[in-house]
């Protein structure tokens, strides 16, 4: 099962990391699998103290202390963002391995939201080695800060087999 591929952008191709669970096309809560399939790009955050993103068409806003992303499938905030301290399970975004440096929303399970189907999928940094992600598509720090003047809510991130 893949955990690693090619991202193409343009002319570019890049490697990426995909989820430890490979490419699914039934994603499950919690799976490890990448989403098989089409996502827009939504908007995205920055770690304004380790990086200047620099200009982009996708709207980026800096990682506060307090935000996080809940995933557990019956809170009425699941697959959202939400400010800690949070009651229920939650990915912390302002992350000490620094791989939400610049994180973007992708646009899976999120209109509608479907229980259960996946929470935080995200186009974020990837670590040395570009191990595998929780279902995220994680690209090098150099190559995204190349690919975001070039990004907009018009872009869309395929996966495919």
């Amino acid at each position: 099962m893949p955990t690693q591929g090619l991202l193409r952008a343009g002319q570019a191709v890049l490697p990426c990391a995909l989820g430890r669970g490979g490419i699914t096309a039934d994603k499950r809560e919690g799976d490890g699998g990448t989403p098989l399939g089409r996502m827009r790009l939504l908007a995205g955050y920055f770690r304004g103290d380790h990086v200047a993103p620099g200009r982009s068409a996708l709207s980026l806003v800096p990682i506060r202390a307090d935000l996080g992303w809940c995933e557990v499938p019956d809170d009425r905030n699941y697959n959202r963002p939400v400010r800690l301290p949070y009651p229920v399970s939650h990915e912390t975004m302002r992350r000490r391995d620094r791989l939400y440096d610049v994180c973007i929303v992708l646009d899976w399970n999120i209109t509608p939201r479907r229980r259960g189907r996946g929470s935080a999928i995200f186009f974020h940094l990837a670590r040395p080695g570009y191990t595998p992600t929780e279902g995220c598509v994680a690209i090098s720090r150099a190559d995204m800060l190349r690919l975001l003047p070039f990004l907009s809510p018009r872009s869309v991130l395929t996966v495919r087999r």
